[in-house]
């Protein structure tokens, strides 16, 4: 199990990469951005980027509007 943190709040969960752990929390509807740790992580990568105890990952939604 790992203790992560997800737009400020912390999580344990059984989930072993970001992707999986973002779909479980409903976080991947239409566009958004992924940061971990700092740095911006290609949706392409999320599957592959597997969690690391204490990791930090923000999820920025986009917003279309006129």
């Amino acid at each position: 199990m790992y203790t992560i943190t997800v737009n400020g709040q912390i999580i344990s969960t059984e989930q072993d990469n970001v992707k999986a752990v973002l779909d479980e929390l409903e976080l991947t509807q239409g566009r958004y951005a992924v940061e971990i740790d700092g740095a911006l992580i290609p949706k392409s990568e999320l599957m592959a980027t597997v969690l690391v105890q204490n990791m930090s990952i923000e999820v920025v939604q986009a917003v279309g509007g006129g």
